[in-house]
């Protein structure tokens, strides 16, 4: 597990002893900041929320490719420990924060802040249902800035909805058993 470009490119990432710990692939991960770079154009300046956020993998590659900041959350200690540890192994945990805390009460707390992000990685335990609870969350909140974009990244044979609320599925990628389901949010 390694960043892919920017200034932490090349960096390799501390791995975690939990077996139930699941990163994302670097064949998918690449696949998928390819097609974020051409939607995005820059991640420049970008708030990025990183929700079951394990190894910090994917938001850890946004800050390295110039997201202004990261938000990671995980409900494992041991999570939240090792998104710290990469942070400081890759000079970026001054651009990212890190809270030990279940996703769902901190969609709620965040919503009541009022800081839009504008792309957000949804990365919970395959099969589940807890991806298709924070969509529906993320739907109904002022979390997501006009444009934003929502990544989930869930089993294949997972069925995740093509809109919810205002977020609308407009494109779908499949790597062997894990499906990328990317949404934006239309205007409200």
């Amino acid at each position: 597990m390694r960043i892919i470009s920017g200034t932490a490119g090349g960096r390799r990432l501390h791995t975690p002893k939990d077996r139930r710990i699941r990163p994302t692939s670097d064949r998918v991960k690449e696949a998928l900041f390819s097609i974020l770079t051409v939607l995005l154009g820059s991640f420049s300046g970008k708030r990025v929320l990183d929700l079951f956020s394990g190894t910090g993998n994917l938001g850890i590659e946004a800050l390295s490719r110039g997201a202004a900041a990261t938000l990671f959350v995980d409900d494992s200690r041991e999570a939240t420990l090792l998104v710290q540890k990469n942070l400081d192994l890759t000079g970026l945990s001054v651009r990212g924060r890190v809270l030990h805390t279940d996703a769902f009460a901190a969609l709620k707390q965040l919503d009541m802040q009022g800081e839009p992000f504008d792309l957000v990685f949804l990365d919970p335990p395959y099969r589940d249902g807890l991806a298709a609870r924070a969509l529906e969350l993320l739907a109904g909140s002022g979390l997501l800035a006009s444009g934003s974009v929502v990544v989930a990244e869930t089993d294949a044979r997972e069925d995740l909805p093509e809109t919810c609320g205002s977020l609308c599925r407009f494109d779908e990628r499949r790597y062997g058993d894990t499906a990328l389901l990317l949404y934006r949010l239309e205007h409200r």
